[in-house]
């Protein structure tokens, strides 16, 4: 099955409000044809609002929902190029497999369905199990049944609700790189709404950062990671150490003075415009010196002194909880390319990055903005 002419998908000025509870907020957004779109964000941004309303199952309070040149805002459901594929897979139990995926061939009365069908099946890497029933398959086979049976009805958008939320997290991430193989293969646009960070980094071609029906940032998921562009998109995806201070100089580099620290970052990578400036830095950009080797440092890095207060160690890397001079504790995650040689609860030691893996955001934004609550929870209670 190759890639089949899709057309861009438009949400023009999108506006839904529950009473006085505005839950999309004037959004303005071109989903590109053939696309992976993953719409990101924390319950309650807007992400799965956004998704029934072009889905059809959901009427906007205002704005307009575009297919290439077709205007689908007033069309009931059943009536878009659009397909739905939600958590719970909602397969006929009652139904085999091939039946599940002919489903909606038949109801359209479709002729000479069984080509089309096996195609699919192939497709989906499940032509082997045509006569099994759903409970005879595993979830991660459930979830591509249901994305079989959307995608045999040639919709110019395949809406993915939390598609792999039910699974565990090795069937997860496998699931992930098959949603791809497949997206690719088919060409239809997809657009994924998700919670969670990595899955939408792993997939998805363009991610959106959404934020109390807004969206934070659109881009690259490189391009939002490597730089993001506030507080709330540089702690909801990922991790970021956010260190706040005063723009002391302005020329290719700037520094910004901390609790009496000088950082450097690149001009091009300061999204501050006043004199108050958050400094980030990404925990695995980070590197640890023992404090008595600090000569070690390369010139011109950031450096920070600090004492060794947590040790988690995950096999692929070893994550330090750092108290700076100041008191605040940055989050250092450390490749284990070294047996050993970890350092100890108590240990003296230096933090330095490369300025140009710095980022300075805007000193009027909340440092906690995008952390979940548990964290701050935790970091109260310490």
């Amino acid at each position: 099955m190759g890639a089949r002419p899709v057309e861009d998908l438009h949400l023009v000025s999108l506006t839904k409000a529950f009473g006085d509870m505005v839950a999309v907020d004037d959004l303005t957004l071109t989903i590109p044809a053939g696309s992976f779109f993953a719409l990101l964000g924390a319950s309650g941004c807007g992400k799965t609002t956004t998704l029934r309303m072009i889905a059809g199952l959901e009427d906007p309070t205002s704005g307009s929902i575009r297919i290439g040149e077709q205007d689908v805002t007033g069309l009931k459901a059943y009536r878009r190029p659009v397909n739905t594929v939600f958590q719970s897979y909602a397969l006929f139990p009652h139904l085999d497999i091939f039946e599940n995926v002919a489903f909606g061939l038949r109801r359209r009365r479709v002729k000479n369905i069984k080509p089309k069908v096996n195609a699919m099946l192939e497709l989906v890497q499940l032509g082997p199990m045509a006569r099994r029933k759903p409970s005879q398959l595993s979830g991660g086979q459930q979830q591509r049944v249901a994305v079989a049976r959307a995608l045999i009805n040639e919709p110019d958008v395949l809406l993915l609700d939390e598609p792999l939320g039910a699974l565990d997290l090795k069937l997860r991430r496998q699931m992930q790189i098959e949603l791809k193989r497949i997206q690719t293969e088919v060409g239809t646009t997809f657009v994924h709404v998700t919670h969670d960070q990595e899955e939408a980094m792993t997939m998805a071609d363009t991610v959106a950062v959404m934020n109390a029906g807004r969206i934070e940032q659109l881009g690259h998921p490189a391009e939002i990671y490597e730089l993001p562009r506030s507080a709330f998109v540089a702690n909801f995806l990922g991790q970021s150490n956010l260190i706040e201070g005063q723009r002391q100089d302005d020329g290719d580099m700037v520094t910004v003075v901390a609790h009496g620290v000088a950082f450097r970052l690149l001009r091009s990578r300061n999204a501050a415009a006043g004199g108050s400036v958050i400094v980030g830095v990404r925990p695995e950009k980070i590197t640890v010196v023992d404090a008595a080797d600090a000569a070690r440092v390369p010139d011109g890095h950031n450096q920070v002194a600090g004492t060794v207060t947590d040790v988690s160690y995950s096999g692929v890397s070893t994550q330090y909880l750092i108290r700076a001079r100041w008191g605040q504790e940055l989050i250092v995650f450390e490749q284990n390319v070294i047996v050993g040689d970890r350092c100890d609860v108590g240990d003296e030691v230096v933090m330095h990055w490369a300025p140009e893996h710095s980022f300075g955001l805007d000193g009027s934004q909340d440092v906690y903005a995008g952390v979940e609550p548990a964290v701050l929870e935790l970091e109260a209670a310490q």
